[in-house]
């Protein structure tokens, strides 16, 4: 801990904007809590966070409480209905875990503190400038509206020992699964694991993807998704329980895998299957594959309401998630496992040589494994797409 300490202080100082103004952020954090609500489905990311709250309240005076979310709209009418009721200071959500279309609406309606980024002391090791992914959060700039924190890559793990050739793309899913009916599911779309299901799917088939990255507009719509309803009619009936009932969540669907009712999950984390394994909730034969021509991908953010009655906290927990060494951690897949949002390039040797040194498993790929990362969708795509599922196929 001395050498992270130590390493985090130089990283911090160095090259640092505005350390003057910083300070002042750090001296009026000094013993605020910070309210961090953030999905609380991951035991793994649930310890992380807490580690993050031991830290940030050791240096600097600066505690967290975690509000643990099922669904990351729950924070985002929290501060919609405190506009509202006219609470424009002192709100009761400091920092959000947050991405796609709740980051476009309340960006869109003002509900956002910042911009803060550039001021972060850390953010001089991640790329900020467009089209970087840390630049766009579901093609919408983030103009320093919200600070990355984490790596996100839509991965589907599977059992080897049941599975000797997985699909090789979204359109092979068809064919995999009426060889083997009843052998994989996705969870509901209205569960955003769900729903980067179908997305994953409407990339491969969309006749010109390009125009995923606009606003779904009417026609647009109706033109990319036909070939998309027309392979999920195909699959649907080889799916679990003939495609009549779904897992609720990505643990309800890992806990399918596990049992041995299915043989391929998904999960929006490429270290999932070989933290679950450590864990036993997988068996050791559990691996990872992904579509040949890779897979969507996008950066996991925190952001700040307008409203938040401890910014200067949150601006603090949000620059320590971005210290090297917190990222090193982070990437470590005997702590968390989740790959780090830092430009290499941009670390010094001594960084560099941190994250080298991490512990690898058998079912942990490479970011070289992964293939290309696919741009999400304009997240209007997301909010249509399970509309228009639950339409079709839900009575």
């Amino acid at each position: 801990m001395r050498l992270i300490s130590t390493l985090s202080i130089l990283m911090t100082l160095a090259g640092a904007p505005a350390m003057a103004d910083w300070q002042a952020t750090l001296d009026a954090a000094r013993g605020q809590t910070v309210y961090w609500n953030a999905w609380g489905g991951d035991a793994r990311t649930n310890a992380f966070i807490e580690w993050v709250g031991e830290q940030t309240e050791e240096r600097y005076g600066v505690a967290i409480t975690h509000v643990r979310l099922s669904d990351t709209a729950e924070a985002v009418t929290r501060v919609i209905s405190e506009r509202a009721a006219g609470r424009d200071s002192g709100g009761s959500v400091d920092l959000i875990w947050i991405n796609g279309p709740n980051f476009l609406a309340m960006k869109e309606q003002g509900l956002l503190f910042g911009p803060f980024v550039g001021d972060l002391p850390n953010a001089q090791f991640v790329d900020l400038e467009p089209p970087a992914p840390a630049a766009l959060d579901f093609t919408v700039p983030v103009e320093g509206m919200e600070s990355p924190w984490r790596l996100a890559r839509f991965v589907f793990n599977y059992d080897s020992a049941r599975v000797d050739a997985p699909p090789r793309d979204m359109a092979a899913f068809v064919d995999w699964a009426a060889a083997n009916p009843g052998r994989v599911t996705h969870p509901a779309p209205s569960n955003f694991m769900g729903a980067t299901f179908l997305k994953q799917a409407l990339i491969e088939l969309a006749p010109d993807r390009a125009v995923l990255l606009e606003p779904a507009s009417d026609a647009a719509f109706a033109q990319q998704t036909a070939p998309l309803w027309a392979w999920y009619d195909a699959l649907r009936p080889n799916l679990w329980r003939s495609g009549e009932t779904f897992p609720e969540n990505e643990s309800v669907q890992q806990q399918l895998l596990n049992d041995g009712e299915i043989d391929i999950a998904m999960s929006f984390d490429p270290a999932s299957a070989a933290a679950a394994i450590a864990q036993g909730l997988l068996p050791e034969t559990a691996r990872v594959f992904v579509p040949e021509g890779g897979t969507i991908g996008n950066i996991s953010f925190v952001a700040i309401p307008y409203n938040a009655a401890n910014a200067e906290g949150a601006q603090v927990v949000a620059n320590f998630l971005l210290d090297p060494m917190v990222q090193a951690r982070m990437q470590n897949i005997e702590v968390l496992g989740a790959f780090s949002v830092l430009d290499p390039a941009r670390l010094d040797a001594a960084a560099r040589a941190v994250f080298a040194a991490l512990p690898t498993a058998p079912a942990l790929p490479n970011l070289e494994d992964l293939g290309p990362t696919l741009p999400e969708p304009h997240a209007s795509w997301m909010t249509r797409l399970t509309e228009e599922w639950a339409r079709r196929y839900t009575r």
